[in-house]
């Protein structure tokens, strides 16, 4: 819809394909990592001015990023397939009386199609590749393997996520080009079958995620190794006291610890020097019992409890 308004319009044209040529220069894991903190600060102005809030942790800031991210390729690809139609063609329609929007929908989009389809099928193999990115905002996906494979020297799972990446890009692709030559041989039944598999993949995907328990209590790690192992020893403790315990793992430094003052998940181990430095920017170093006490205290002003030192040092 934003490349039809922009097409004939250069000033549009040019802010638009220039914001979108902007975001596609940032890197995808940054872009994703931006998302989260912008979305915290609007649901705390909501839950403010409205009494309402949402989270901001996961799928929310996955979709927004990715969605800007993939406007470039379909921008492009429909305004230079729209404005490349022959004006022979569209001074005919006018000829037979057909209106701005019929001439739109009955000749340059079917004659531009090709073109737009190629944009989109472009887009949806940049999405699913980056997608894999969004692991350290806390949504889930097939990056969990290849963070939790990279970490734990375990490449079988750094293999199964590119893997199974690569296959659900090749898959989109495919199916993404049926629907396009049914459209343009107007064969429906290719059509159908395309528009069949691309629901039946979404389904797959959001199916599993829909249908698990909420957990009672969330566990965060960050990406190392030492995170993996102690998040998984709180959960099995907790699900051997009889609760519902679940784990997130390969979430970032900052992202993390904004997780657990936002409530989005219930604890995790962090390193004192890290909490003490990057998220409080604090210069002096005292004593290690000071330093532990001071944190204890800092902490407690954001309703968040430290629970205690686990007695390891990085060193």
């Amino acid at each position: 819809p934003l490349a039809i308004l922009a097409r004939n319009h250069a000033v549009i044209r040019g802010v638009l394909l220039g914001l979108a040529s902007v975001v596609q220069t940032v890197p995808g894991l940054a872009l994703l990592a931006l998302f989260y903190p912008l979305l915290l600060a609007i649901a705390s102005l909501t839950l403010r001015w409205f009494g309402f809030d949402f989270s901001a942790f996961g799928f929310l800031p996955a979709m927004l990023a990715l969605a800007l991210y993939s406007m470039l390729p379909v921008l492009r690809n429909t305004i230079t397939g729209l404005n490349g139609v022959d004006p022979a063609l569209l001074e005919a329609a006018q000829g037979v009386g057909m209106t701005a929007r019929q001439s739109l929908f009955t000749v340059e989009l079917p004659l531009a199609l090709p073109v737009i389809m190629a944009g989109i099928r472009t887009s949806a193999v940049w999405v699913i590749g980056t997608a894999t990115l969004s692991t350290p905002i806390g949504q889930t996906s097939l990056g969990n393997y290849i963070f939790a494979g990279l970490q734990t020297q375990n490449w079988v799972l750094v293999l199964f996520g590119c893997s199974a990446s690569a296959l659900l890009a090749l898959a989109v692709d495919q199916l993404l080009t049926l629907i396009e030559r049914g459209l343009r041989e107007r064969k429906r039944l290719r059509t159908l079958l395309g528009s069949v598999g691309i629901a039946a993949l979404v389904a797959a995907t959001l199916i599993p995620s829909m249908a698990r328990t909420p957990s009672t209590y969330v566990i965060g790690a960050k990406t190392f190794t030492e995170q993996y192992v102690l998040s998984a020893l709180i959960e099995q403790r907790l699900q051997a006291a009889g609760l519902q315990a679940s784990t997130r793992e390969g979430l970032g430094s900052s992202v993390i610890f904004q997780a657990l003052a936002a409530n989005n998940i219930d604890v995790y181990v962090d390193y004192s020097g890290t909490l003490w430095v990057n998220q409080f920017h604090r210069t002096d170093m005292p004593p290690r019992e000071t330093l532990l006490a001071e944190l204890k205290e800092i902490l407690a002003k954001q309703d968040i409890t430290l629970l205690g030192a686990l007695g390891f040092e990085n060193a």
